[in-house]
């Protein structure tokens, strides 16, 4: 597919697909201030990175949103706990955000 053909919801990709992930390994310690720093200024750790060096953070409002990578092992273990389907995947998701929200109210 040449750029003219790309439909317009997808011409400004281009830069985004050049950009590269960049990991760094640090001490637990260096790990530990980016994340609180981020946390204290409502950025990702890795907007908190750009900030650091001094390059531009993207202003446009990110969801907010809590992620973790969850095998079909862990589905059928959380099914379990809640008493559901394992392949009511949906259903999972929603009382495990139920969750994160109870323990969010604790703290």
């Amino acid at each position: 597919m040449t750029v003219a053909s790309k439909p317009a919801r997808w011409q400004g990709s281009d830069e985004a697909l050049r950009a590269v992930q960049v990991a760094f390994d640090v001490e637990a310690a260096v790990l530990e201030a980016v994340r609180r720093a981020a946390c204290d200024r409502n950025l990702s750790a890795s907007d908190q990175i750009r900030r650091i060096l001094g390059l531009p953070v993207s202003r446009r409002p990110k969801r907010p949103r809590l992620t973790v990578t969850l095998t079909p092992e862990d589905y059928a273990a959380l099914a379990a706990r809640y008493g559901l389907d394992a392949q009511d995947r949906l259903a999972i998701k929603e009382r495990v955000t139920q969750e994160l929200i109870e323990f969010a109210q604790i703290k």
